[in-house]
């Protein structure tokens, strides 16, 4: 299933752009105060590195991504997700924007 809205947020109206403008997210608070980001991923290769676990979920095209310590590409798209360790990284190919929603800890 594709979470297409996010009722009752405080959202950081300020985009954070990484790698160029390849990646440009939005962070946003729930009512509990968890703390998630929403954003896309144009065309390219990039790694990122992780402070806290995170969560990518899918929401539009698709990637590949690629966990720190292993050797294999993973496919993933819209309404699947993958874990990511924290203090840790992962690459991750796209070649197609890649829409997600990014669930810290």
């Amino acid at each position: 299933m594709t979470t297409e809205t996010i009722q009752n947020v405080a959202l950081t109206t300020k985009a954070n752009v990484y790698f160029d403008g390849k990646c440009v997210s939005h962070g946003f608070t729930l009512a509990d105060g968890t703390k998630k980001s929403v954003g896309v991923i144009l065309p390219a290769t990039l790694t990122f590195n992780t402070g806290a676990p995170e969560i990518m979920e899918g929401v539009g095209g698709s990637c590949e991504y690629k966990l720190a310590g292993t050797s294999e590409w993973v496919k993933a798209g819209a309404g699947e997700s993958f874990k990511v360790p924290g203090n840790s990284s992962f690459e991750i190919r796209v070649t197609e924007a890649y829409h997600y929603i990014c669930h810290f800890g």
